[in-house]
């Protein structure tokens, strides 16, 4: 495994957080490269692998396209940190990919320094090395390809819970498996209709109101932006 100051990073932009508690607030996102979770929804399949071939130097990275692509840098911690301190954005997204595979408690650490919010969104399929004052936000896949088990470490470190929802059955897992956290921590549930379709929207809206969760609509994809 490369050293823990060092990360390898499908992309970074600038835009608005569109999902959950942190939904309209400007961002800089790190996507990190790596995944084994396999959600067959997944919009981000290009970071699942990690292929050498597809490995570039920063300085490419700086001319690549936004559009989707597998290709990846290895970014030490003070480049990362030099890039979302020259943004405008104080809040940063860590997301993936699965993020947790990496120790991120060196990053978050320097960007804490530097007085910025660090969120993370992780699957909940890894121990999560990060600091005390990182907002994790837990979105558990459970019975995915990949055959990894979602951590009770992961979930009772939570900040949120966002849950993705296709089908009926899949409130009923969340109600066995992740509100028994919501009661016991006062942390919020979202539930967010896969592809914004209008069953599972409707689902969604149905159980929030019964259960006392809330919904994610992921606003970036109604205002078409990354």
């Amino acid at each position: 495994m490369p050293p823990v100051d060092i990360y390898p990073v499908n992309e970074i932009f600038e835009s608005l957080q569109g999902e959950a508690s942190f939904t309209g607030t400007p961002s800089v996102f790190i996507r990190l490269q790596g995944c084994p979770v396999g959600c067959p929804w997944c919009d981000a399949k290009h970071t699942w692998k990690m292929v050498p071939e597809r490995a570039i130097s920063v300085a490419a990275m700086r001319l690549k396209e936004a559009s989707p692509c597998d290709s990846y840098a290895w970014y030490g911690v003070q480049t990362l940190a030099d890039i979302v301190r020259a943004a405008d954005a104080e809040h940063v997204v860590i997301t993936g990919g699965e993020p947790c595979i990496y120790d991120l408690r060196p990053l978050i650490t320097k960007l804490e320094a530097w007085h910025h919010r660090v969120q993370v969104e992780t699957s909940g399929t890894y121990v999560p090395l990060v600091t005390p004052s990182t907002f994790l936000t837990v979105s558990p896949k459970y019975a995915m390809p990949g055959g990894r088990p979602v951590l009770d470490e992961a979930l009772w470190r939570a900040n949120e819970l966002k849950c993705a929802i296709g089908k009926q059955r899949d409130v009923g897992i969340v109600l066995e498996k992740l509100d028994p956290i919501h009661q016991a921590r006062d942390i919020p549930i979202w539930l967010q209709p896969l592809s914004l379709s209008s069953r599972a929207t409707d689902i969604c809206i149905r159980a929030a109101q019964h259960y006392g969760w809330r919904v994610s609509l992921q606003t970036h994809k109604l205002i078409n932006v990354r």
